[in-house]
């Protein structure tokens, strides 16, 4: 197989994410509904291919104060993947897990914990459904969450992405239960894993 790079990739590659996009997202929101005993729907994932600079204003500016969930991820494939979501939809989600409002502007240990607990099960969804279509093992990390403005949450894949170029996997979904929330995932395996996933899917290029 040739030199790839996130360009080059075939439209049968995409379609191929979105599907696992799509099935990821399902069993997050599944996954979500369970937790928070409510009814949560999801809107059509979307796949973008970004550059770095693009990401942050998609997510409301570099600026947006964003609830990032990190995990690295092991077995056949390996990289990581980040889960984000804006603040204030992270404490509303921490808020009807726990079934109380929040006190004041931050997370406490309590809260910190309920929030890495909802993005390992919404990650684990996504990475599940890439295990079922690839046949590949795939171990997540335990999480790691930041707190932090956009751009400077979105250092952490880009300096790992550098290999790939410049350009970024985005899948937006926006979850509802009785607001609408918006996620950001961001898969970043390194490149010898992408071409395990395009082996696995049947995928030549």
């Amino acid at each position: 197989m040739g030199e790839i790079s996130l360009e080059s990739m075939s439209e049968q590659y995409y379609d191929v994410l979105k599907e696992i996009g799509n099935i990821g997202a399902g069993n997050a929101t599944t996954a979500l509904a369970q937790m928070l005993q409510c009814k949560v729907d999801m809107k059509v994932p979307q796949v973008k291919l970004l550059d770095f600079s693009e990401v942050g204003a998609m997510m409301g500016g570099e600026e947006q104060i964003m609830a990032g969930i990190y995990l690295c991820v092991e077995g056949d494939i390996t990289g990581s993947i980040m889960f984000l979501l804006r603040k204030d939809a992270a404490k509303h989600l921490v808020s009807k897990l726990m079934g109380m409002e929040l006190p004041g502007e931050d997370f406490d240990e309590i809260g910190t914990s309920a929030l890495k607990e909802i993005g390992n099960i919404i990650t684990g969804a996504y990475l599940n459904s890439l295990s079922s279509l690839t046949n590949l093992k795939i171990f997540p990390s335990v999480p790691d969450l930041t707190i932090d403005m956009a751009g400077a949450i979105l250092s952490v894949p880009a300096i790992e992405f550098g290999t790939l170029g410049d350009k970024i996997l985005l899948i937006q979904t926006q979850f509802t239960d009785d607001c609408e929330l918006d996620g950001y995932f961001i898969l970043v395996p390194d490149l010898e894993s992408y071409g395990k996933i395009l082996g696995a899917l049947g995928i030549t290029f």
